[in-house]
């Protein structure tokens, strides 16, 4: 018969040996999805905070590209894979905040569906005309739309580079055609060959260009200038209220992921962050690298929804029926 004492020593000993069992996590390679193409400034970070994620959890980072509008696919897809922690989503702006206010209609709710577990960093949005364009400044194309129909480039439908062109239209009474690409480089091979007036594009991959002059910049929709940019004013500077807008990254896993993978991808991320080749790429690019906790990037994600889905209701923007 066994006694209290054994039965204790058993139990124990079951616990542990069920403990032991659990696979350790991750057991796969990691699914990084990125709802935007090879090149811009999304994947850039992705392949490279992936990177040093890998070389943390023993296992290879896989980025995934599914380039859609409102990256609606690359977010069905982490939405409906298994919620175990082996499949991340590159969110921004337009995922986490705009699309419920921009359509009517959306395969998922983000609010409900997805569960935020990092801040990666914000972006600068510049204005931009190509280098031989005759426009020197950004009174000179307010006034050149007044006449001609300009048209603008940007990355995607419904990307925080759309917004924020939508609302400095709006401010300041400019008119241009949106012509929505699939990523950057698209954009940026366009606008310097001409077939585009201007571009809306954030600063990691505007600062290339602007450094050996092959674009020009008008226009900063930031709280300040940008090292990238230092001549270029913003919209504050020229009268303009309400141009504020910057691009920003983070990471997100479907709803029902558990609670300590949450944060332990939460950690992972900051820590890749923290490393100096990413610090290098944000000093390099001129973006600014913002840590947070899951919770703290779910309270700033709340405040976002605070102030951009009624200014979005209000401009009456809309991209379905």
């Amino acid at each position: 018969m066994l006694r209290r004492r054994d039965l204790g020593l058993l139990g124990a000993t079951l616990a542990a040996g069920s403990a032991h069992a659990q696979p350790a996590w991750p057991d796969r390679p990691l699914r990084w999805m990125v709802g935007y193409p090879p090149g811009g400034a999304s994947d850039i970070f992705a392949r490279l905070l992936g990177r040093q994620i890998s070389a943390r959890i023993n296992q290879p980072v896989v980025v995934e590209n599914r380039p859609s509008g409102g990256a609606i696919v690359a977010t069905e897809a982490v939405i409906r894979a298994p919620a175990d922690g082996s499949t991340v989503l590159h969110v921004d702006n337009g995922v986490m905040v705009y699309n419920p206010a921009l359509y009517a209609r959306l395969p998922f709710d983000p609010d409900r569906d997805l569960v935020n577990v990092g801040f990666i960093g914000r972006f600068p949005l510049l204005l931009l005309v190509r280098g031989e364009s005759p426009i020197q400044n950004f009174a000179e194309i307010l006034s050149a739309s007044r006449t001609r129909a300009l048209t603008y480039a940007t990355p995607a439908v419904a990307s925080p580079h759309h917004m924020a062109m939508e609302v400095l239209k709006r401010r300041s009474g400019l008119q241009a055609t949106h012509v929505p690409y699939r990523g950057m480089p698209a954009v940026m091979q366009d606008l310097l060959s001409g077939q585009v007036d201007c571009a809306i594009a954030d600063v990691t991959n505007a600062t290339p260009f602007l450094a050996d002059r092959r674009a020009r910049g008008l226009l900063v929709l930031g709280e300040a200038r940008t090292p990238r940019a230092p001549d270029t004013p913003t919209g504050l500077e020229i009268g303009l209220p309400g141009t504020v807008c910057y691009g920003w990254q983070g990471l997100a896993v479907a709803a029902g992921t558990p609670a300590p993978l949450v944060t332990r991808l939460g950690e992972l991320l900051n820590e890749a962050i923290q490393t100096p080749e990413a610090q290098r790429q944000f000093a390099d690019t001129g973006a600014e690298a913002v840590l947070r906790t899951p919770a703290q990037m779910a309270e700033f994600v709340r405040e976002e929804n605070a102030i951009w889905r009624p200014l979005i209701r209000e401009l009456g923007i809309r991209l379905d029926g």
